[in-house]
């Protein structure tokens, strides 16, 4: 136990936050054991279930809420996957009496942890709304535009006073980098505050539960009962969405004049970046569809920020390996430009800005710019020697390497040391001049200890005035991608310094495997985004025709640029084959591959240029085979290209043999692809002509991204391939030649299913949702198997199962009751899955049946 003398800003460190044992008022919580009895309640239960927390411990489930409501609850706690998983249900009724509740359910200590608070009746186009506010983040230009929007777009999702873009430094402490208020409340913005706001085990929850709401900092907390569970355990809330809320952090809202707020976390990486912080000053609780629908936002927002984030690093690094390819050919044919510091400032400060450059080369040394006195250089040469040889060493306080140095501090306050050779020790060294920061701090983040109404603890500052604080002796630190660019620069002048030595040469091969490394992160991040959005999509599967086309049309779209991803990253992002690009988009529309044939060249296309045409490739296919010549059977399509003298690429498209054309009478954002791709992303031109015998589309590609293959043949299309290391697939002929059936009356589950049985190599899958439904297809042409779940919500797949066992018909069940499960005499013994299912889980169960 600390002493209460001491108490500092880390006393709110170690207050466990998870483990309150009460929630917020608006809603209430059950707490069920692996069977499903009821183990735990809040105390208000009888406000919202008339009954009270000691009426229903201790009874299964099913006494305490309706059959239908539990089959919902039972199927949603299938789908969870990971130990931070949430799932929700809206407008669900629980009792019999006629009030719904939007819930949520997630696993805590081997409890099933039940939330629900009354539906709000909020109904929208949910996938419109995000869609749209997606589409005004990316029409932002630079990152402040996207974080003001942001805020600005969360405020109008819910309403609150006032919504903050909050970003963390590294150190914990953050900054308000955006904000949208209503007028005459004040600014937060580009206030500082510092890593005890918000303390570690707050940040830690804040990346498992992504949402978090205070709806009134005046409200009672709830209790749970018990509060400890058999073994003297309470019952962990972190992923609770109603837990209350800690006394030291309400004290500090109420100090703020906060009467609720609310926070959704941005991950970038898979790290917590910041938040949206929303203040409201009065009691406010936004509906649980409408916190749903923001913590979507919030996590298509991470995607932008982290692609936007992830695309300016890899600009940098790439303009920095031009830079390196430079020094090396001009250092190459010119040895003593090493030792010129003018020409080596002028190259490497165009990569890594700085002030001045040292140069220590065999006991010599040269110096350009704001450097240290001759003395002090050779002091930090001496210093450098004794750190990790072979090593880029950088830091934004020289005098954490040498003693004095805040006597020239003023000049130089950092540096980045490029080793360029082991014996004798040379270096290249980057000087940072002093960066006197001031720093607009929401208080002062030293301010002593006093005592509030929770005790001997930190009361968090009631006056958020600028409290400026001045930091001196140290440099803008270097960051994580300019050490990159180090260590790509230090192959490269150790290349040239020992003549392509072996140390030289095992130099080059860290350096490649470590371009190799940032191009397949970044290959995995955008594969896991587009996979993802793609998901989403798919998984959809709206009821309006008009929306399932345009479902489809998106689909259609973020699948080409997948395609076209997945071939340039073969290629360690560089040119890829115009022909296979082609060739693939005919693949996928289109049977007759003769039907679009390209005639040109063999060509390449840099990455930018080749996902750019991917898109308008795809838009053409796809408009063709709708409307134009690839609709007919007789029709065909002529793509023809060449380079002109320049070096341009010119392209042509012809539509043959189709229907007459007409121009359209409205222009499609599948028209805007193809009009201006070429001529807005990549500098070229692009025509299109709607004659009466065929469409016909010119485009012209500057010469900048068009290259010749090494290889006259180019290289073949190529698909993802199996990362080494996963385990090997189950057989994928394991259904070869089955017609399967599979009952699931939930929608989303039967997709999981039909496409594992896909992957198995089923040739027919058929889904049924409902007693009847099945028993007419079985009717209609008999499956050669089956996978039947037991509990279809208003009844079960027995009679299914029947008409199976009089046809010879080899079926089992599927089900996430487990041990609970209770069959009829005729069909104990079959085989039965476990849900959720998996692949593996599926596969060994066919294959025991099957064989």
């Amino acid at each position: 136990m600390a002493d209460s003398r001491t108490v500092d800003l880390t006393n709110c460190d170690r207050e466990p936050i998870h483990i309150l044992g009460s929630i917020q008022p608006v809603g209430f919580l059950l707490a069920l054991t692996a069977d499903w009895m009821v183990a735990r309640a809040s105390a208000n239960l009888d406000q919202y279930l008339g009954q009270a927390p000691a009426d229903v411990i201790g009874k299964p489930i099913h006494e305490v809420l309706l059959p239908g409501a539990i089959h919902e609850l039972r199927n949603r706690t299938a789908l969870l996957r990971g130990p931070d998983s949430v799932e929700r249900l809206f407008g669900i009724r629980l009792t019999e009496a006629d009030t719904r509740f939007d819930i949520a359910v997630h696993l805590s200590g081997g409890n099933v942890v039940i939330e629900a608070e009354p539906t709000s009746g909020e109904h929208g186009d949910v996938t419109g709304m995000v869609r749209s506010m997606i589409a005004r983040l990316d029409q932002c230009g630079d990152l402040a535009t996207f974080f003001r929007e942001g805020a600005r777009q969360v405020r109008a999702l819910v309403g609150f006073d006032r919504v903050m873009v909050y970003r963390f430094a590294t150190d914990g402490s953050g900054e308000v980098v955006a904000e949208a208020c209503k007028p005459g409340i004040g600014r937060f913005l580009g206030l500082h505050y510092p890593a005890s706001d918000i303390p570690a085990q707050a940040r830690i929850l804040y990346t498992r539960n992504l949402l978090r709401v205070i709806a009134d900092v005046d409200a009672v907390p709830v209790p749970i009962e018990p509060q400890l569970d058999a073994a003297g355990e309470p019952l962990d809330l972190s992923l609770s969405l109603l837990r209350s809320v800690s006394p030291i952090h309400i004290e500090y809202l109420k100090n703020m004049g906060v009467g609720a707020s609310m926070s959704i976390s941005i991950l970038v990486d898979g790290k917590l970046w910041g938040l949206f912080a929303c203040h409201h000053y009065s009691p406010r609780c936004p509906s649980f569809e409408r916190r749903s629908v923001t913590e979507l936002f919030s996590q298509m927002f991470s995607m932008r920020l982290e692609s936007r984030e992830r695309q300016q690093t890899v600009e940098f690094e790439r303009r920095a390996r031009d830079i390196s390819d430079q020094l090396l050919g001009a250092v190459a044919s010119d040895e003593t430009l090493l030792r010129d510091p003018d020409w080596l400032a002028d190259i490497l400060t165009h990569a890594i800005p700085a002030d001045g450059v040292g140069v220590w080369l065999a006991g010599n040394y040269a110096f350009s710019g704001i450097t240290p006195p001759t003395e002090d250089f050779r002091r930090i040469v001496r210093a450098l020697n004794a750190t990790a040889a072979g090593k880029v060493y950088a830091t934004d306080h020289i005098g954490t390497l040498i003693a004095d140095a805040e006597k020239f501090a003023d000049g130089t306050a950092g540096l980045l040391a490029i080793p360029i050779s082991r014996s004798p020790r040379d270096y290249v060294v980057l000087f940072r001049s002093e960066l006197v920061r001031s720093v607009r701090w929401a208080g002062d983040p030293h301010k002593p200890v006093e005592y509030g109404p929770n005790g001997p603890r930190l009361t968090p500052r009631e006056s958020f005035e600028e409290w400026k604080e001045l930091v001196r002796g140290r440099s803008q630190p270097f960051t994580a991608s300019e050490l990159r660019v180090a260590e790509t620069l230090r192959a490269t002048l150790i290349e040239v310094v020992l003549r392509l030595s072996d140390e030289a040469s095992a130099e080059r091969q860290q350096a490649s495997a470590r371009q190799e490394l940032l191009i397949a992160e970044l290959n995995h991040r955008v594969r896991n985004i587009l996979g993802l959005i793609r998901g989403l999509i798919r998984q959809s599967q709206p009821s309006d025709a008009a929306v399932k086309s345009f479902v489809k049309v998106v689909d259609g779209r973020i699948h080409a640029l997948a395609r076209a991803h997945n071939q340039i990253t073969e290629d360690h992002w560089g040119p890829a084959s115009l022909q296979a690009l082609i060739d693939a988009e005919a693949a996928a529309f289109i049977e007759d591959g003769e039907r679009l044939v390209g005639e040109g060249e063999p060509v390449l296309l840099n990455p930018q240029a080749y996902s750019t045409m991917a898109l308008i490739l795809h838009e053409l296919v796809t408009n063709s085979t709708k409307y134009g010549s690839l609709s007919v059977p007789e029709g065909s399509v002529r793509l023809g290209w060449a380079r002109t003298e320049r070096g341009d690429l010119e392209i042509h498209w012809r539509d043959v043999g189709g229907p007459a054309v007409r121009k359209p009478s409205r222009k499609g954002f599948g028209t805007t692809i193809i009009e201006r791709s070429v001529p807005y992303d990549l500098g070229g031109e692009a025509r299109v002509r709607y004659e009466k015998a065929g469409f016909e589309a010119d485009f012209c590609i500057p010469a900048r991204h068009v290259s010749e293959p090494r290889d006259p043949n180019g290289p073949a299309i190529r698909f993802a391939r199996t990362s080494p290391g996963h385990r090997e697939e189950p057989p994928a002929d394991l259904l070869a030649g089955q017609r399967l059936l599979l009952v699931e009356d939930s929608l989303i589950i039967a997709l999981d299913a039909e496409d594992i049985a896909t992957r198995l190599g089923a040739d027919d899958v058929v889904t049924a949702a409902s007693v009847d439904a099945a028993l007419d297809l079985i009717a209609a042409s008999p499956p050669t198997v089956a996978i039947l779940d037991i509990n279809l919500g208003n009844g079960n797949s027995f009679p299914i199962a029947d008409a199976l066992l009089g046809r010879d018909v080899p079926f089992m069940f599927a089900t996430g009751y487990g041990e609970q499960a209770q069959f009829p005499d005729q069909h104990r013994g079959r085989p039965v899955v476990q849900k959720p299912y998996t692949i593996e889980n599926v596969a060994r169960a066919l294959a025991e049946m099957l064989s």
